[in-house]
């Protein structure tokens, strides 16, 4: 059974790997720490039997939040691991007053843009270049709630 919880130092451990297997310019250890011990930043991730599938993030600002990443491990997609860490990431800073949710995503990646916009985020930008190794623009959605 899949569990989302809130991500601590020490799952840094198994977050890394994920991380350098996901992303071109993947964050540090380091990176992540500076995160972890923030009181303005919340991340989540999805464990089951002790491994972690995946895990996200999102920097708060007031009523909104940007959603820093949103990773799920290679040969776990597919399973409904990235709705239930997005639908944890929104529960819980709906409790912290946050009203609008914002993201940025490759523009090739058609998986994950259907993801949220099943969620409720619409495109409303893209930012050209935006993302290195490859080049890429990046798609700007965010989701509002009254």
């Amino acid at each position: 059974m899949v569990t989302i919880r809130q991500m601590e130092i020490p799952d840094l451990d198994q977050v890394l790997p994920i991380e350098e297997a996901n992303f071109s310019t993947p964050w540090t250890a380091n990176g992540f720490f500076t995160f972890l011990i923030r009181e303005d930043a919340l991340f989540l991730i999805a464990e089951e039997d002790g491994e972690i599938l995946g895990y996200c993030g999102i920097i708060l600002s007031l009523d909104e939040g940007e959603i820093t990443n949103v990773c799920v491990r290679e040969d776990c997609r597919r399973r409904g691991i990235g709705q239930m860490l997005m639908e944890g990431l929104i529960r819980e800073t709906k409790k912290a007053g946050v009203r609008v949710w914002h993201l940025e995503v490759r523009q090739s990646n058609e998986s994950a843009i259907r993801l949220y916009e099943k969620l409720g985020f619409v495109q409303d930008g893209l930012r050209k270049g935006y993302y290195e190794a490859p080049k890429e623009d990046a798609v700007l959605m965010s989701r509002k709630e009254d």
